[in-house]
C-alpha cells in the first residue's frame, strides 16, 4: 500500500507539474507528497524528477516510468475501490464535475433517489462552467457539451447540445420582431463567454433544412454563466443565446420566449464523460447507468432538442 501511495503521488505530481498542486488534488500536504515520491525513488533506486525551487521536471527514467504505470495505476485503484465496496454495494467518494445551472436544475434532484439506492457512495460534486481535466484532476465523471474527447476518456451521449435565441415577451414592443437571421443585426445580444478561451464563440445558426446563417446580434454584453444571461434577458436588455437545458425553466414559466424558433445552434452533444478503462469502479459505473436511465425515462434527449 505504501508503494501504491507513492506511485499515486508520483503520477499526480507528473501530471500537475508540482508537488503542491498534486497535494491539492490528492487532499494531502505538499510535504507528504514530496516524501512519498522520495520514498518511491529510494525503493526504485532511480531519480524520477529533476527538482528546483521553481520547477519539477521528469527525468528520462521518470518519463518512461510514467508511461508504464499511469494506466495500470488507474486499473489498480478501480480494483481497490471495487474490493472496498461495503457489503457488495458500490462505495466511495464520487467526484463529478458539471455546469452550475445544469447541475442544480437537473442533477441535484437525482441525489436523493440515487443515494437511497447506493447509500455507501459519498458525492463530491463540483459545479463549474468549464471543462475539467478528468484524469489529471481525479474526477470520476463529468457532464458537459461541445467538448473534444481527450485521450483516455470516453463519453456516453445523453442529448443534443442545442442553443436557442431567447428574449423577454415584451422585448419587441415598439420594434419589428426579426423573421430571419439577417434581421438580427438590429438587436443587442447577450452572449456566453467561452470558459476555455474567454472569448465569444462564433456560432452559425441552422434550420431544419440545414441552411446556415451567422448570428449577427450586436455584442451588448458577455456573461460566463448561461443562467445569468437568461436572467438579464428577462430584464429586456437583449436577446440571449443559451443552451436548451438552461433555457427550458425560463420558457416553461413564460418569462422568456424563442426568437426565430425555426433556427438554432448545433453545439454537438451533451455527454457524460469518464475514464476509458476495462475495470471501471463500481461507484462510477452505477452513476453512469443511473444518469443514462434517468435521461431515457424522462425523455430528456427530446426535451433538450431545439425542435
Amino acid at each position: 500500500m505504501e508503494t501504491m501511495i507513492g506511485m499515486q503521488c508520483f503520477v499526480r505530481s507528473a501530471e500537475a507539474g508540482s508537488f503542491s498542486e498534486a497535494a491539492r488534488r490528492l487532499g494531502m500536504t505538499s510535504a507528504a507528497v514530496g516524501k512519498n515520491v522520495a520514498r518511491l525513488e529510494a525503493g526504485l533506486g532511480v531519480r524520477l524528477f529533476q527538482r528546483s525551487t521553481r520547477s519539477l521536471t521528469l527525468t528520462e527514467a521518470g518519463e518512461s516510468f510514467l508511461h508504464e504505470v499511469r494506466d495500470s495505476l488507474v486499473s489498480i485503484q478501480a480494483a481497490v475501490d471495487n474490493l472496498a465496496s461495503t457489503g457488495g454495494q458500490p462505495a466511495g467518494t464520487l467526484k463529478v464535475s458539471m455546469g452550475t445551472g445544469f447541475g442544480r436544475t437537473y442533477m441535484v434532484p437525482l441525489l436523493g433517489p440515487f443515494l437511497a439506492k447506493y447509500p455507501a457512495i459519498s458525492p463530491d460534486w463540483h459545479f463549474d462552467n468549464r471543462q475539467v481535466d478528468l484524469i489529471a484532476q481525479g474526477f470520476d465523471a463529468a457532464l458537459g457539451g461541445g467538448f473534444e474527447l481527450p485521450p483516455g476518456v470516453v463519453a456516453r451521449q445523453l442529448a443534443p447540445a442545442h442553443r436557442v435565441l431567447l428574449a423577454a415577451p415584451d422585448y419587441f414592443k415598439g420594434k419589428k420582431m426579426p423573421t430571419s437571421p439577417a434581421e438580427l443585426d438590429a438587436f443587442d445580444g447577450i452572449f456566453i463567454r467561452s470558459p476555455q478561451t474567454g472569448r465569444v464563440r462564433t456560432w452559425p445558426l441552422r434550420n431544419r433544412a440545414n441552411q446556415q446563417a451567422p448570428v449577427t446580434l450586436r455584442v451588448r454584453m458577455t456573461m460566463s454563466d448561461p443562467e445569468a444571461a437568461c436572467e438579464i434577458a428577462q430584464m429586456g436588455l437583449g436577446i440571449a443565446l443559451v443552451s436548451v437545458p438552461n433555457a427550458l425553466p425560463f420558457m416553461l414559466n413564460n418569462s422568456l420566449v424563442r426568437v426565430l424558433p425555426d433556427w438554432y445552434v448545433d453545439g454537438g452533444s451533451l455527454s457524460l464523460y469518464f475514464a476509458a478503462q476495462k475495470l471501471l469502479p463500481a461507484k462510477t459505473r452505477v452513476f453512469v447507468d443511473y444518469v443514462v436511465e434517468h435521461f431515457r425515462e424522462h425523455d430528456l434527449a427530446r426535451r433538450f432538442s431545439a425542435f
